[in-house]
């Protein structure tokens, strides 16, 4: 049975860069039903005010899953993929994501914790989301359950 490692609480993953392209910003518009032009179309998105093609709320999960590596916090803390659930996502807002931006993103284990005596695991990792202006835009709580066998 895996134990978590405490002493990995706090533990910050190299940072790395995602450009924000459009063609993505559009995909993830169509995938999730948004039919609101202003996340497909240019032209839209200047007339509402937008400096180009803003990203969905939702959206800083994908450039989060961009890096190098996918959840890396599973090989820090030897988890299987196959135990892996997603048990919960927070947003905090601070500035928009736009296509063209280039956004840097760390990643750090912020809170771990034991439940039914270490039958499950929960890890939660804290994202931000820089912009090349050097401002962050988004902050993200991404929590893990991982059952224990």
């Amino acid at each position: 049975m895996l134990e978590l490692d405490h002493s990995k609480l706090g533990y910050e993953f190299p940072a790395y860069d995602v450009d924000v392209e459009k063609g993505q910003l559009k995909f993830f518009a169509k995938a999730i039903g948004e039919t609101n032009p202003i996340y497909s179309d240019e032209e839209a998105a200047k007339d509402a005010g937008h400096r180009t093609i803003p990203a969905l709320p939702t959206f800083p999960i994908v450039v989060n899953m961009s890096g190098p590596e996918y959840l890396p916090v599973l090989d820090l803390l030897g988890m299987k993929l196959s135990g892996i659930l997603h048990a919960n996502q927070s947003f905090e807002y601070f500035g928009d994501l736009y296509a063209g931006d280039k956004i840097t993103v760390t990643n750090k284990i912020s809170d771990m914790q034991e439940k039914k005596g270490g039958a499950l695991l929960f890890v939660t990792v804290e994202s931000s989301f820089t912009n090349q202006d050097g401002e962050l835009v988004v902050k993200a709580d991404q929590t893990l359950a991982y059952r224990n066998s």
